[in-house]
């Protein structure tokens, strides 16, 4: 376990209460906005910052926008992670200003509504919406979509839809199956953060009685995977998402998708977040924006 997550991981199995997936939603969502501003650290200097509205199906959509310091070309459409539950633009604003300046692209970070006021597909449809608008703001710039864990689930859905706008795709741990059934799953069910139980949670909270097969909510679960844009996929060794990201990976590359897949070795979920704590992060957010800025450029 690399030391800065370890010391993170022995923060959290220390901590007295009731289980994560049994804290109430707004604590849960007021809990992860504390833990990323004390484990991210204040973000980096970037040309620019400056929210919009885009127009979606359920109101206007935030996006708060991200100029690099150098930008090269390209815009990003990102979607921050959460279990489509907790999680928002502040709580992801140091990961996209650095990713903004590693990738040189303009990054988009989209507020899409959550659950469980705003339940499947609601998140997927904002998303989309959010992107065709963040391409109308830069009809110029190559198009890439983006994301973590839940938001990494919200970017292939983005990604099936506009295959033919969208250049690039980057996955961090993503969401790809409502199965909870590979060996990751079990073996990391408990005290490595993101628990099988909390999981399974945040999926009945985003579902709401819907299915969860369904292609749009378990990708792994598609047929129609072909034609999308070279996509790099990274997955954490100790996760409970880790052989469902994995195992889309590989399915991408069966079918014929240029697909990049690393394994991040010694961090659990949730460690794109934490620059200021573990070097992992910074390397994952540069490894990231070098494959962008490939596309994009």
């Amino acid at each position: 376990m690399d030391p800065g997550i370890q010391k993170i991981l022995d923060g959290m199995n220390a901590l007295e209460g009731p289980p994560a997936h049994e804290v109430p939603i707004e604590q849960a969502r007021a809990g992860h906005e504390n833990e990323t501003e004390q484990l991210g650290g204040p973000g980096e200097e970037v040309g620019e910052v400056r929210d919009v509205e885009i127009a979606g199906a359920g109101g206007p959509i935030r996006v708060r926008i991200y100029v690099p310091l150098e930008p090269t070309g390209g815009a990003i459409s990102y979607f921050h992670g959460g279990g489509w539950v907790v999680g928002s633009i502040e709580s992801f604003d140091t990961a996209c200003r650095a990713l903004a300046n590693a990738s040189g692209a303009i990054v988009g970070s989209v507020g899409y509504r959550l659950a469980p006021e705003h339940p499947f597909p609601a998140g997927l449809e904002d998303s989309i919406a959010a992107t065709k608008g963040l391409a109308d703001l830069y009809p110029d710039e190559p198009l890439a979509v983006g994301g973590d864990s839940a938001g990494g689930n919200l970017a292939i859905g983005v990604a099936r839809r506009l295959r033919d706008q969208v250049r690039a795709l980057a996955l961090i741990y993503p969401v790809t199956d409502a199965g909870l059934n590979t060996p990751s799953c079990r073996d990391f069910k408990e005290r490595y953060g993101l628990t099988a139980a909390g999981l399974q949670r945040y999926w009945n909270i985003y579902l709401d009685g819907a299915d969860g097969f369904q292609p749009d909510a378990s990708p792994l679960r598609a047929d129609d995977l072909a034609g999308l844009p070279p996509t790099l996929v990274l997955t954490a060794e100790f996760d409970v998402l880790r052989d469902e990201g994995e195992a889309f990976a590989k399915k991408l590359d069966e079918a014929g998708v240029d697909v990049t897949f690393r394994r991040y070795d010694g961090t659990i979920h949730g460690f794109w977040r934490w620059m200021k704590s573990t070097p992992k992060t910074r390397e994952a957010i540069a490894e990231v924006g070098e494959a962008l800025r490939r596309e994009l450029t």
